[in-house]
């Protein structure tokens, strides 16, 4: 009787340090990353996080998203045989967060190489971006200079924001500089006067101001901020699926298809800024 009582007792723990070893097998893999999506890319599906700004990325007509940076990445996924996913990253804050556990495969969204150079793993820079301020048509401003004792405004913690804090002159001849969730806002504000000027990426100036005002109110200043260049960010030392990615693009470089694809954003400038390999 004793003797069992002692086997169904040793089968039984036994069955438990195999669950047991199971388990911790699959929260070891969890917390580094093989939780359902890999973030190396598992050979079939492509996934791209990114931001809504349009013309880079954002849900066209037909509810579908499109923009440059996510056509291109359609035609990388389509030349390797991935299914591709366009997955928006609701809190830019945590994009990191999301590539580092997994979520998406890269970060394909108007993404700034500069100061970043070491946080991850980085395609070619793609894009020569500006950073531009936007007024009123009838305002005064029409220079740098003339912003002296305004009020502007920028999107939470975006590139333009940054271009502001490290020009200091530029930074302390402003009288106010407010941060807003994003530019329906600072269009908004800018149309009622709550502010003087608006700084943030020259395409998605134009973007706005062609689709969402039809060309009228507002202009641009032909000095810019700042320069930055665009790159595709993967997680750091993810080089395999990054080297796949750039030899893809290289290819869609060679034989036309980037100039292609950003002749259908020509009017927002997106074919003048394109960084050719």
């Amino acid at each position: 009787m004793n003797k069992k009582i002692i086997l169904i007792f040793t089968l039984t723990l036994a069955a438990f340090l195999m669950v047991g070893a199971v388990s911790a097998e699959g929260l070891f893999g969890f917390f580094n990353g093989s939780n359902g999506h890999n973030s190396t890319n598992d050979g079939s599906t492509f996934v791209v996080g990114f931001s809504e700004y349009p013309p880079f990325g954002y849900k066209g007509g037909n509810d579908d998203y499109t923009g440059f940076d996510l056509d291109l990445a359609k035609e990388v996924a389509k030349r390797n045989n991935w299914t591709f996913k366009a997955l928006p990253i609701i809190d830019w804050e945590s994009k990191e967060m999301e590539l580092n556990s997994n979520e998406i495969d890269c970060i394909w969204s108007e993404f700034t190489i500069d100061g970043r150079e070491n946080e991850y793993t980085w395609t070619n820079p793609y894009f020569n971006n500006s950073q531009i301020f936007v007024v009123k048509s009838d305002s005064d401003i029409n220079s740098l200079d003339d912003l002296k004792g305004k009020v502007v405004e920028a999107q939470s913690e975006s590139s333009g924001y940054n271009a502001i804090m490290n020009n200091t002159t530029l930074k302390d001849s402003l009288g106010q500089i407010n941060q807003v969730r994003d530019y329906e806002i600072t269009f908004m504000d800018l149309k009622s006067g709550v502010c003087d000027a608006v700084i943030m990426d020259s395409p998605t100036a134009n973007y706005h101001i062609v689709e969402k005002f039809n060309n009228e109110g507002f202009k641009i200043l032909d000095e810019p901020v700042t320069f930055e260049k665009y790159g595709v960010a993967f997680k750091k030392g993810n080089d395999g699926l990054k080297d796949q990615v750039q030899k893809t693009l290289d290819e869609m470089f060679k034989d036309g298809t980037v100039e292609r694809i950003a002749q259908n954003y020509s009017d927002y400038g997106i074919n003048e800024g394109i960084i050719y390999p």
